[in-house]
C-alpha cells in the first residue's frame, strides 16, 4: 500500500494521509481530490510515504490524482515549505492560495489545442496608421508578428492584452493573419532574440550593469539605489535582455498593480518577440490561469506581478528584480502574513542566481544590509537627461488657507498653466472630509464598527469608513443635538477638486484616487489623457507617486504631509521620505526641470531639509543611528501575536495566557506586556497586541516555533489571533 501526505486549504498545522495506489514519485506537487469530511477537497501531494501513523481502517484513498497541469517543481514546494515554517502558518494554506483560483477548483482544466498564427501579404500591406486611436492591441499585434520569423504561439500573442483573442478573431475576418499548423514557439528560449533599441546609458549605468554582470553567476543580492529619473528601469532591462539570450528567464515584481501595465508596455516595446505575462489581483481567473500556465511551461521569459507572483513555477528562472522594494505593499498584511521582497531573496539564493532590489529610498533593513557588505550597493546619483527637481517649503503657521491649499501654491498652479504645463496637487487621502463635526455639540460622525471617523464622501453623499467599509448616508441633522449646521473637517482629494475647479474654472482638473480609478481600465484611460496633455491639474493620492512619467508635469504641490512628523509609529519617518521622494520625482520628467512645494508648519525639520538635497543615504544614516539606541529594527527582530475578539478584555487575557506561556522559555527573547492596537476596534472586534523580540533571528525562530505549537494546542475557541513576523506594524 502506497501513502501520500497531502496539503489542504484548512487551518491547521499538519499533512492529511491518504493512500493512492497509483501515485508516482514525479506526482509529488500535483493536485489531487480527496474526500475530506463529507466533502471532496482539493489538496496538493507534498510527500510519498510507505506507511501512516493512522490505523490502516482510518486511512481514506485518493479519489483522483489531477495530471491535467504539471506538477508544483521541487523549488517551489520547497520555498512554500519555508514560507509556512518562517511564518508559521498551515503549510495547506500556503500551498492552495499560492495556486491560481480554477487550479483550486475540482473540475479539470481542459488541454488548449496549441495554435499558432502568421501574418498574411494583406496583414503586411496593411498601413498601421490608419487605424484607429484605440486600436492599439491590434497594432501591437501586427508589430510583434512582422518581426516574428515565422508564426507565433497563440500563448505568446494571448499575453499581449486581455482583449488579444478578441482583436486576433477580428484580424483573422479581415484576412490580416492565418493559423498555421506546425505550431512553433517564438519564446524567449528562442535562440534568436528581437529586441529595440534602447537609450544611450550613462557612465552610472553601464557601471552598475557591468558589476552584475561580472558576477551573473551564484547567488548575489544587489540594492541598486539610484535617485527618481535615473534609470533604474534601463538596467532591469539590459539585464534581462542578457537573460533572455540565454534562453531564460526573469521575474520581475512590482508593489502594486496601477504599476504594472506601464511597466508592461515598456518590457514589450523592448522584448516584441517575447512573451511578456503579468499576474496581479486585477485579472480574472482565466486570464491569471493562462499566464500561471505560460510561466510554467517556460514560454513566458518575462514574468511581471504582484507579491503572489513571487510564488509562480518558472523552470528556467535565472533573474529576480524586486522594484520599489522598500514598499510595504510587497508585506501581506492578514492571513499568511508575509513578505514578497524577502521571499525573493530565499528563492534567489536557493536557486543560486542575482536578484536587484531597486528603490531611490531603500528599506533600512535592505540599507543596513548594504552598508555592512551583505548586499552588493550600485547608486545612481542623477536623473537621465535631467536636473533632480528643485524642492522648496511654503510655511504655513502664520498663513490663511483656502481648503488646505496657500495663494503661493495656487500662483504656481496658475503660472504653470499659464506655460502650457501640468501641475499635481498630492494629499494623501481620499473622500472630501476625514470628519464631519456638529459645531453645536461637537458630535462626530463616527463609525459604529471601528475606532475610527466616518470620512465624507461628496461625489457619492456618503459618509464612510476607510477601515472595513461601513457606508451610512449624509444625516441631515446632527443625530445628538439636532443641528442643521454640520461641518466638514479637514481636506481629501475631491475638497481639493471642488476648490481647484472654483479657483480655475477653466482648468481640465482630473481627480486620481481609489474611489476615482475603481472601473476596470480607469487609471489606463487616466493615463492616456495625462500623456495627451488633456489635463492641466491633477489631484492624487500614492496612486500617482509610483514610477509614473509624464513629461509635461513640472510642479507638484504637496498638501498635509506633517500629519506623520510625529507619528508613534518608528517606521512613519521612513516612509514619509519614501512617499515625498516618489511624489516629487513626478515633476520634470521632461526638458524643464521640475519644482516641488511642500506646505508645513516645520520647514527646518531635518527630514524635510535632507529631502531638499536629495539626500537619503544621510538621512538614512540618521534613522539608523535613532534605531539602535532605541533597539528597534533592523538592530533586532521582531514578532507580534495580534488578536481580536468581541472585547477587548478577552483579547488581552489570551495575549497575557500567552504571555505567561512565553516568559519561561527563552530569556534571549524580550516579551513585551499586552497592549491594545493602535486602532482598537475594527469591523466589530477589538484588537490587541504582544509584541516580541531577539537580536538573533535564529533564537527568535526557535522560540516562536514552540510558542507556536503550545499555542494551536490551547484552541482558542474565543479569540480569533496570528502571529506576525518581520512586522511592518508594531
Amino acid at each position: 500500500m502506497k501513502f501520500v501526505r497531502i496539503a489542504l486549504d484548512v487551518p491547521l498545522p499538519i499533512l492529511f494521509d491518504y493512500a493512492a495506489p497509483a501515485v508516482h514519485q514525479e506526482d509529488i506537487g500535483r493536485r489531487v481530490l480527496v474526500p475530506f469530511g463529507k466533502k471532496i477537497a482539493v489538496g496538493v501531494i507534498i510527500e510519498l510515504a510507505e506507511s501512516s501513523s493512522l490505523a490502516t481502517e482510518r486511512v481514506r484513498q485518493v479519489l483522483t490524482i489531477l495530471r491535467d497541469v504539471p506538477a508544483l517543481p521541487s523549488d517551489v514546494l520547497s520555498l512554500l515549505k519555508f514560507c509556512s515554517k518562517y511564518y508559521h502558518h498551515p503549510l495547506g494554506e500556503v500551498v492552495l492560495n499560492a495556486l491560481p483560483t480554477r487550479l483550486r477548483r475540482r473540475q479539470e482544466i481542459k488541454p488548449v489545442e496549441k495554435k499558432a498564427f502568421r501574418i498574411t501579404d494583406a496583414g503586411h500591406a496593411t498601413d498601421m496608421s490608419t487605424l484607429p486611436v484605440r486600436a492599439k492591441v491590434k497594432r501591437e499585434l501586427l508589430m510583434l508578428l512582422r518581426k516574428a520569423d515565422s508564426a507565433v504561439d497563440e500563448a505568446i500573442l494571448h499575453s499581449v492584452a486581455p482583449t488579444a483573442r478578441s482583436n486576433l478573431k477580428a484580424m483573422l475576418t479581415l484576412g490580416w493573419i492565418e493559423p498555421f499548423a506546425r505550431s512553433p514557439i517564438l519564446s524567449s528560449v528562442a535562440s534568436e532574440l528581437s529586441q529595440a533599441e534602447g537609450p544611450v546609458l550613462t557612465a552610472e549605468q553601464n557601471i552598475a550593469i557591468d558589476s552584475v554582470r561580472s558576477r551573473q553567476v551564484g547567488f548575489t543580492p544587489w540594492l541598486l539605489m539610484g535617485v527618481t529619473g535615473s534609470g533604474k528601469t534601463e538596467i532591469y532591462l539590459q539585464l534581462i535582455s542578457d537573460v533572455l539570450r540565454r534562453g531564460r528567464q526573469a521575474l520581475v515584481l512590482v508593489p502594486e498593480i496601477n504599476l504594472t501595465p506601464q511597466l508592461e508596455a515598456v518590457v514589450r516595446a523592448r522584448f516584441p518577440s517575447t512573451a511578456v505575462v503579468s499576474l496581479h489581483s486585477g485579472l480574472n481567473e482565466s486570464e491569471r490561469l493562462r499566464g500561471w500556465l505560460a510561466a510554467q511551461s517556460g514560454i513566458a521569459g518575462i514574468v511581471l506581478g504582484t507579491r503572489l507572483s513571487i510564488f509562480t513555477p518558472l523552470p528556467k528562472l535565472d533573474l529576480i528584480i524586486v522594484d520599489e522594494e522598500h514598499d510595504p505593499s510587497f508585506k501581506q498584511m492578514d492571513g499568511l502574513r508575509y513578505s514578497a521582497r524577502d521571499l525573493a531573496l530565499v528563492r534567489a539564493k536557493a536557486r543560486a542566481i542575482p536578484i536587484i532590489l531597486g528603490s531611490a529610498t531603500p528599506a533600512l533593513e535592505t540599507f543596513q544590509n548594504a552598508m555592512t557588505s551583505s548586499y552588493r550597493l550600485l547608486t545612481l546619483t542623477r536623473p537621465v537627461n535631467a536636473m533632480p527637481a528643485e524642492i522648496g517649503y511654503i510655511d504655513t503657521r502664520n498663513l490663511t488657507l483656502i481648503d488646505g491649499m496657500s495663494q503661493d501654491l495656487l500662483k504656481a498652479i496658475e503660472a504653470t498653466m499659464q506655460r502650457g504645463e501640468q501641475s499635481l496637487v498630492f494629499i494623501n487621502r481620499r473622500g472630501y472630509a476625514p470628519v464631519l463635526m456638529c459645531r453645536s455639540c461637537n458630535w462626530t460622525a463616527d463609525c459604529a464598527r471601528c475606532s475610527a471617523k466616518l470620512v465624507l464622501h461628496a461625489t457619492a453623499r456618503r459618509l464612510q469608513c476607510h477601515h472595513c467599509g461601513h457606508q451610512e448616508t449624509i444625516p441631515a441633522a446632527c443625530p445628538a443635538c439636532g443641528n442643521h449646521d454640520l461641518l466638514p473637517l479637514g481636506q481629501g482629494t475631491q475638497r481639493i477638486e471642488e476648490a481647484l475647479a472654483r479657483t480655475f474654472p477653466a482648468a481640465r482638473i482630473l481627480r486620481v484616487d481609489r474611489d476615482s480609478t475603481r472601473r476596470k481600465h480607469a487609471w489606463q484611460d487616466m493615463r492616456r489623457q495625462i500623456q495627451a496633455e488633456e489635463v492641466d491639474i491633477l489631484i492624487g493620492t500614492q496612486i500617482l507617486a509610483k514610477g509614473h512619467d509624464f513629461p509635461q508635469l513640472n510642479l507638484v504641490g504637496i498638501i498635509n504631509s506633517d500629519s506623520s512628523l510625529y507619528s508613534t509609529d518608528f517606521r512613519a519617518g521612513e516612509r514619509l521620505f519614501a512617499r515625498l521622494t516618489q511624489v516629487s520625482g513626478r515633476a520634470g520628467r521632461g526638458a524643464t526641470r521640475g519644482r516641488v512645494l511642500i506646505q508645513t508648519e516645520f520647514p527646518q525639520h531635518p527630514l524635510y531639509q535632507a529631502l531638499s538635497r536629495h539626500d537619503y543615504p544621510a538621512y538614512a544614516q540618521e534613522l539608523l543611528a535613532e534605531r539602535k539606541q532605541a533597539g528597534f529594527p533592523p538592530f533586532v527582530h521582531q514578532a507580534v501575536l495580534r488578536a481580536e475578539a468581541p472585547q477587548l478584555a478577552v483579547a488581552l487575557g489570551f495575549l497575557e495566557r500567552a504571555a505567561g506561556m512565553a516568559g519561561a522559555q527563552n530569556a534571549a527573547v524580550t516579551i513585551y506586556d499586552p497592549v491594545a492596537a493602535g486602532l482598537v476596534r475594527m469591523a466589530g472586534l477589538e484588537r490587541a497586541q504582544l509584541t516580541l523580540q531577539a537580536h538573533s533571528r535564529t533564537t527568535l525562530q526557535k522560540f516562536l516555533h514552540s510558542w507556536h505549537a503550545e499555542l494551536c494546542a490551547l484552541g482558542e475557541r474565543k479569540v480569533r489571533w496570528a502571529l506576525d513576523v518581520d512586522p511592518l506594524e508594531v
